[in-house]
């Protein structure tokens, strides 16, 4: 597959990528970096899921991308530094009904969405 600077077949390139990926997880339901990834085809690329996740701040002015719903392997919300609060990520998570505790996500493995398997 493509690497993360090669444009795709449309001209797109790999963060346009990740934020139709992240657009298409359902309210209620969290993916996380690496699954994005590999579905991708980038099996090493999560840390550019995150930058890709960075760069699609409303402030830039990107159609919104759903990042609250993209976590680590574990859960966790290591991306909630990256919002406009710190507790921004949880707020919008808990307002689609996923519950956090200690930054991370209760039912992890119930909630996961796992774009290889959905979007087969």
């Amino acid at each position: 597959m493509k690497s993360a600077a090669e444009p795709s077949a449309e001209g797109r390139n790999f963060f346009q990528d990740v934020h139709e990926v992240v657009r298409l997880i359902p309210p209620g339901r969290v993916s996380t970096y690496g699954a994005i990834a590999h579905y991708l085809g980038a099996r090493h690329g999560a840390r550019m899921v995150g930058y890709a996740l960075i760069a699609a701040a409303p402030a830039l002015g990107l159609d919104k991308v759903p990042a609250q719903r993209v976590v680590n392997r574990n859960g966790l919300l290591t991306g909630r530094h990256h919002f406009s609060t710190p507790t921004a990520m949880q707020e919008a998570l808990e307002a689609e009904g996923v519950k956090v505790e200690d930054d991370q996500v209760v039912e992890f493995k119930r909630l996961f969405w796992d774009p290889a398997q959905e979007l087969e």
